[in-house]
């Protein structure tokens, strides 16, 4: 299925917004569900991508931008033109496997910062895509991991609040200039 939003994977000088950081309010609202996928929604996937593109990211969710809408931008392959990015209105986990892994993850709003995280290695998710259809999709590896740490997003959870070695994780903010006060530490994931 092709896009029905087309942006060039390209970083522009100035990009539609700005990303928020980590200590930012912003990140810690939960997202509201959009109801209808019209133009508007449309043109917010597309400077979203434009964004993420920017700033060298696979993912970016909404209230990185500041919107809170349950709306994510994925693209794993950002270096591939041919591969479509993955749009995500509404995201809801079905099924997640019982494996898990730790995997390094790393954000657009905490830049520098690549820490250890413990996450289920497949999942079902169910959403609706850019035209407003229904999907559902299974993924694994990297694709698994950047949708699960972009619907964190959507909750105003954010990767190093599910960071288990909280020293390491404290010299690692502390080194880019970040609040290690910002953190809001959850229960791992077992």
């Amino acid at each position: 299925m092709t896009s029905q939003v087309i942006v060039e994977k390209q970083k522009l000088d100035n990009p539609p917004f700005q990303i928020h950081y980590l200590g930012d309010r912003v990140l810690r609202q939960s997202a509201k569900r959009i109801s209808r996928v019209d133009d508007e929604t449309r043109r917010l996937i597309r400077e979203m991508l434009q964004t993420m593109y920017s700033a060298d990211g696979i993912g970016l969710a909404a209230p990185q931008v500041g919107v809170q809408k349950q709306l994510i931008v994925i693209d794993c392959e950002p270096d591939n033109a041919a591969t479509p990015p993955l749009i995500l209105i509404n995201p809801t986990i079905k099924k997640s496997s019982q494996e898990i892994s730790p995997f390094q993850e790393g954000c657009l709003s905490i830049p520098g910062v690549y820490m250890d995280v413990t996450r289920p290695e497949v999942i079902e998710v169910s959403f609706k895509d850019e035209t407003g259809r229904p999907r559902t999709i299974r993924a694994n590896e990297l694709l698994s991991r950047a949708i699960q740490h972009e619907m964190d997003h959507l909750e105003g959870v954010l990767f190093v609040d599910r960071v288990e070695n909280q020293l390491a994780l404290t010299q690692e903010l502390t080194k880019y200039k970040f609040s290690p006060k910002a953190v809001k530490p959850m229960k791992p994931m077992k």
